[in-house]
């Protein structure tokens, strides 16, 4: 089976990406396939969580096992294959790239074509500019206090500092994304 996977961001309105890869292949591999569509390092920690309807996190799939108790299941992005987590098309992921700030990509399976297998993942889509990885230093600037010299500090970001914790369901309308064509 190929899954066939739409990305959005929550601060890049004009961003579409989309993703075929195959089910047997790991969460790993969907990471790398998004890095390098969007030409990131990919030495940076980043998790991927489940999500319900409503964007709210549920079972996180980390790069590495970070000593997490015992007592929760630990899912690592290069042991678990997407089929054992994804099981149907409409199903919702959050790849969370950057930790500091919880910036993330927007993840919806779109489509499942059955019958067929894929040696590599493809980007088949990529239109508009992903965000940068790494928050710019000079963007502290932009948000800091008017008086004086006072600087802002992390606990001055909230979550919208980067964007919604949420995103707009008509940001995955086929529309949205236009045609697709081969890359």
């Amino acid at each position: 089976m190929i899954y066939c996977f739409r990305i959005v961001s929550d601060e890049v309105d004009d961003f579409r990406l989309e993703i075929q890869i195959d089910s047997n292949a790991s969460f790993l591999d969907l990471r790398n396939a998004i890095c390098d569509a969007v030409k990131y390092e990919k030495n940076e920690m980043s998790s991927f969580f489940m999500c319900e309807d409503g964007w709210e996190k549920g079972a996180e799939i980390t790069l590495e096992d970070m000593g997490s108790d015992m007592s929760s299941d630990i899912w690592i992005m290069e042991d678990t294959p997407l089929s054992d987590l994804i099981e149907e098309e409409g199903q919702r992921l959050m790849w969370v790239y950057d930790y500091m700030t919880e910036r993330a990509f927007f993840i919806e399976m779109n489509e499942i074509i059955t019958g067929k297998n894929m040696p590599e993942p493809v980007c088949t889509l990529l239109r508009g500019k992903a965000p940068e990885q790494f928050a710019q230093v000079d963007i502290f600037d932009d948000v800091a206090p008017a008086k004086g010299n006072a600087s802002i500090s992390i606990d001055d970001m909230d979550e919208d500092f980067y964007g919604d914790t949420s995103y707009n369901e008509d940001e995955f309308d086929a529309e949205s994304f236009g045609e697709f064509d081969e890359m």
